[in-house]
């Protein structure tokens, strides 16, 4: 008959230990999560059996962080406290194959923008987040794809979303997950929904993955607000370009020459060569620019989506097609949205 043993866990500055009376089996100090009452293994080997846990807490850095949910009056992190772990079998050993799940199970709450999801499996899907802390992140929502899924749409493309993740080895999965803005008058606007298309391509295509993406993070929210608002700007693409350009680091020159830096006879765009070129400096292929669309260019780069200037029909189309030449040169991509949306 199994009998019910004790695991003497310590949780304190000197780290974390677990074993039993007269055994103590050291744990790593970057080990990332707390360990509550739970089942810790079997009579047999603890190789042959899962490992369960009642409540999980995380651990971020060094033991001095570690964040346990302790039972009241037990102590906290910031001073050492013990805790007993009761295991069904009084076979337990400590192994490296426990510290390995232990490591897994930890949970993290972020904010982000759903970029795109495809299937996964039969009832999952696989839905690619961008993050402000962690850049871009490809997630799995377990039986998203059933009717009778907890997620409801709260997954949709172009949603900026709460959410809580398992960490994975390879996949985060999405445990929880609350709308922050769905941007529904947004989904009703053909012309706004294309709009947010090339917004989300862009930043799919230059987000990287476990990377801050902060400047690019608030960028897309504020275009998205800015087509949600009302009625779609003509020039709204076109700035998001620009800027987008400018957050990761190939703003077009549009002041000066690239070339020399000359502010005069600015009469030629190479996008090779990084934006406006005088005559002197000028490149094979450089495009020819029209007297009054540098200014309308430089205008576009510096206002806020939400508060573009009057449009300009002379300008307009021209400006489109240099920031989205520009754009893809720089990319090495074709930008697909934008195909359909000139066409």
């Amino acid at each position: 008959m199994n009998e019910v043993g004790q695991v003497r866990v310590l949780v304190g500055e000197g780290g974390l230990r677990m074993g039993r009376e007269g055994q103590r089996h050291p744990v790593p100090a970057d080990v990332d999560v707390g360990v509550m009452v739970g089942d810790l293994g079997g009579e047999g080997d603890p190789y042959d059996e899962p490992h369960g846990f009642g409540e999980i807490g995380e651990h971020e850095g060094p033991s001095e962080g570690f964040a346990v949910d302790l039972p009241s009056g037990m102590g906290s992190h910031e001073r050492p406290a013990e805790l007993l772990v009761e295991s069904r079998h009084r076979r337990l050993l400590g192994r490296w194959d426990l510290y390995g799940t232990l490591r897994a199970m930890s949970l993290r709450s972020d904010q982000a923008i759903v970029l795109r999801a495809y299937p996964f499996g039969e009832a999952d899907k696989v839905v690619i987040l961008l993050s402000p802390n962690r850049g871009k992140l490809r997630t799995v929502a377990k039986g998203v794809r059933r009717t009778k899924s907890r997620f409801g749409g709260r997954l949709e493309p172009l949603t900026h979303v709460d959410v809580v993740l398992y960490e994975g080895r390879n996949l985060d999965t999405i445990t929880q997950v609350s709308i922050i803005e769905g941007f529904l008058h947004l989904r009703s606007d053909l012309d706004a929904l294309m709009a947010a298309g090339t917004m989300v391509e862009i930043a799919d295509l230059v987000a990287q993955e476990d990377e801050p993406a902060h400047g690019l993070f608030l960028l897309l929210r504020r275009g998205l607000e800015a087509l949600d608002a009302g009625a779609v700007h003509p020039d709204i693409v076109t700035a998001f370009l620009l800027r987008a350009a400018a957050v990761v680091g190939v703003a077009p020159a549009l002041e000066a020459c690239a070339g020399c830096g000359t502010r005069t006879g600015l009469t030629r765009f190479g996008f090779g060569a990084g934006g406006v070129l005088c005559d002197s400096c000028r490149v094979p292929g450089a495009y020819t620019l029209r007297d009054g669309i540098v200014e309308y260019l430089t205008v576009l780069s510096r206002s806020d989506l939400a508060s573009l200037p009057e449009v300009d029909r002379r300008f307009t189309g021209e400006a489109r097609g240099i920031a989205r030449r520009f754009v893809e040169y720089h990319l090495e991509r074709r930008l697909e949205s934008m195909v359909v949306a000139d066409a």
